[in-house]
């Protein structure tokens, strides 16, 4: 007897969309997003149960509903410690506020590792049992997939890269951390160091335009960032040896100038050591919804 399909809905909240979709076997076979109510976590939560509601009716039969949101979550996932680009998204008790709305079971997710299950089982890592998913854009997440499931550690944390340390002594992070990797590697840092350079107001993009037109402190400041990833991309390789990296977000996006930087970092401290194998992120914007659908089968 053939097993029944799977279906589930996947939730991915952001600081400017609310993205919501129904995943049917492996299929995202509907998708709708609306901005993010700025007026508190409740308006978040009636916005969301909204859209599942709606799904739903179309839906019957999708009864698993899994959400993904960034920051840190508590231990047992069911409130949202905080999200820094979400107002008035702090100590959120996200799974009981849905369930009270929607009188379903939720299964709450980090927006990262969420990406990382949808890349490992429907995107780039496919096939592979061991992947760490890399997310760099406004700031750095990752999120680690060992024997197809979502690896935690003891306190949830598993996969901060974003925080790790690579310059002690460096510019503090949002975290209140001198010298981690998003403060000097993120979209945002590159747009910083990159107005400092040039003395004017840069963007991320513009500065990766400069940089591959040659401009010499442009190229200076993103090669410094691209070093920093590939680096720590290299130590995660000696600690954890995935088979693969996946890397996704709109910092990512821009393309080769990217990746090449990167891979040539990691295969310099990598030498000796296992090689550094990268791919470029397939589901681009829909890993979130899929994560958070395949989040609500694996929870």
């Amino acid at each position: 007897m053939t097993a029944p399909e799977q279906v589930s809905i996947g939730v991915d909240v952001g600081g400017t969309k609310i993205a919501v979709g129904v995943l049917r076997g492996d299929q995202l076979v509907e998708r709708h997003q609306q901005p993010t109510p700025e007026t508190g976590w409740e308006a978040v939560l009636d916005a969301i149960a909204a859209q599942v509601s709606a799904l739903q009716e179309a839906h019957a039969d999708a009864k698993l509903i899994g959400v993904g949101v960034p920051g840190p979550l508590n231990a047992d996932r069911t409130r949202v410690k905080f999200a820094p680009n979400i107002y008035g998204f702090t100590d959120v008790p996200l799974v009981d506020g849905l369930r009270e709305r929607l009188s379903q079971r939720i299964v709450l997710e980090n927006d990262a590792k969420a990406a990382a299950l949808a890349e490992a089982h429907l995107g780039a890592a496919r096939g592979t049992e061991s992947s760490v998913y890399v997310t760099v854009s406004t700031g750095i997440g990752a999120g680690l997939v060992m024997n197809g499931k979502i690896w935690r550690g003891r306190h949830g944390i598993a996969g901060e890269l974003g925080h790790i340390t690579v310059m002690p002594g460096g510019p503090v992070s949002g975290a209140g951390l001198d010298g981690a990797l998003e403060a000097v590697a993120s979209g945002t840092a590159i747009a910083r160091d990159a107005s400092y350079a040039l003395n004017r107001e840069v963007s991320t993009a513009e500065a990766f335009t400069l940089a591959e037109q040659g401009h010499l402190g442009a190229r200076r400041v993103v090669n410094q960032a691209l070093k920093h990833i590939g680096v720590a991309l290299a130590d995660l390789q000696k600690v954890l040896d995935p088979e693969v990296f996946v890397i996704g977000g709109g910092v990512a996006s821009v393309g080769d100038f990217f990746f090449n930087g990167v891979q040539k970092a990691a295969d310099e401290y990598s030498q000796g050591f296992a090689p550094v194998t990268i791919r470029r992120a397939q589901l681009g914007t829909d890993a979130g919804v899929i994560g958070a659908a395949l989040a609500a089968r694996h929870g």
